[in-house]
């Protein structure tokens, strides 16, 4: 749906970047605006109502009854309609599908506008502007753009479609068992008020892309960013465990990046959207808010999930050298002085390291 600051009014007059601006969008759209929200709504066999439902959750801003919409956005607006007409998904559901949606392309878009067209529509010759570089790179790109998308969100889908038909029930569908951590960098604050703007973006655009590597590297999954913070999720306790203490190491190795800290909790999730909620997800953002500089610190159900599963020693009297499991051993626990958590009662934090 377009943007309503796009639509100038019949009686104004377009200025040559709105010309460019139109042609973009037709470009990519791959339609010219032609009905107002309500014809468009008409058009698709829906009721207005059910029809600004949808434009919201994808994102979109109200626009009156501006002649601005295309029809593509007749089209997506039918098929979500008919996927709830034919009991496929409820009204509810196809709300959500059509949030989580826009939430997530809005944010992509946003990032290959800012990082990725911005510095590629940079004016080759003196008098060209960007607004005349930018409609034939968007028409050179986006078909290969567009394929790779697809290509991504099928492998994802295919990733979470895995993960969930091996849950044992339909709850653990929704509310599951897993090791969620936070890594957060150190003094960010402090780093704010003295890096010029541009040292800032860079710094921050280094930590998330090192540790949405690492995440994915080590069979992690990286739930949102959010700047000088990052959290993830991992099935298992010993993968978690694995991909805390690589964060650290890698972070310690790049000269720009200050020191950090991960708190790891293990336990029933809620998960929303992509996101996860819960005692869970509170924990570890807690123990990640005590953890030392450069170190990771987890709770107990993590380290009982570590012992009972071979990846570290009861205690370190489990772990001499007559244990036959020793070797086995990827990781070391030691014990920190309990302390009482605001709305979590008091908690027992363990330092988790690797065994050399």
């Amino acid at each position: 749906m377009a943007d309503a600051s796009e639509h100038t009014g019949d009686d104004e007059p377009e200025t040559h970047d709105d010309n460019v601006a139109l042609r973009l969008e037709q470009l990519i759209i791959g339609a010219e605006r032609e009905y107002t929200p309500f014809q468009a709504a008409r058009a698709a066999g829906v009721s207005m109502e059910m029809a600004s439902r949808f434009w919201r959750a994808m994102g979109f801003p109200d626009i009156g009854q501006a002649k601005a919409l295309t029809e593509a956005d007749v089209l997506a607006l039918r098929r979500l309609a008919g996927l709830v007409e034919a009991g496929l998904l409820s009204e509810p559901m196809a709300v959500q599908v059509a949030r989580s949606t826009g939430q997530t392309t809005a944010r992509l878009a946003d990032w290959q506008i800012d990082s990725f067209l911005e510095g590629l529509t940079e004016p080759p010759e003196p008098g060209m502007t960007r607004s005349e570089v930018a409609y034939p790179l968007v028409e050179l790109l986006l078909p290969e753009l567009e394929e790779f998308l697809v290509y991504v969100w099928r492998r994802q889908l295919a990733a979470a479609a895995g993960r969930v038909v091996q849950e044992q029930d339909d709850a653990e569908m929704v509310d599951r068992r897993l090791a969620v951590g936070f890594a957060d960098l150190v003094g960010f604050t402090r780093l704010t008020r003295r890096l010029e703007e541009e040292e800032l973006g860079e710094l921050v655009e280094t930590f998330e892309t090192t540790a949405a590597d690492q995440v994915a590297a080590h069979g992690g999954r990286l739930i949102k960013t959010l700047g000088d913070e990052v959290l993830f999720a991992a099935d298992d306790a010993a993968t978690a465990a694995g991909i805390g203490l690589r964060l650290v190491e890698t972070m310690a190795d790049n000269p720009i990046l200050p020191e950090l800290r991960v708190g790891i909790a293990f336990g029933t999730v809620t998960t929303r959207m992509g996101d996860v909620f819960g005692n869970t997800v509170n924990l570890a953002s807690r123990l990640t808010s005590i953890a030392p500089k450069d170190a990771v610190l987890v709770d107990e159900a993590l380290r009982k999930e570590l012992t009972e599963g071979g990846a570290a020693p009861r205690s370190e009297k489990d772990s001499d050298v007559e244990d036959p499991r020793a070797d086995d051993y990827r990781f070391a626990l030691r014990p920190l002085y309990q302390r009482p958590v605001r709305g979590l009662g008091i908690i027992a934090p363990w330092l988790l390291t690797r065994r050399t």
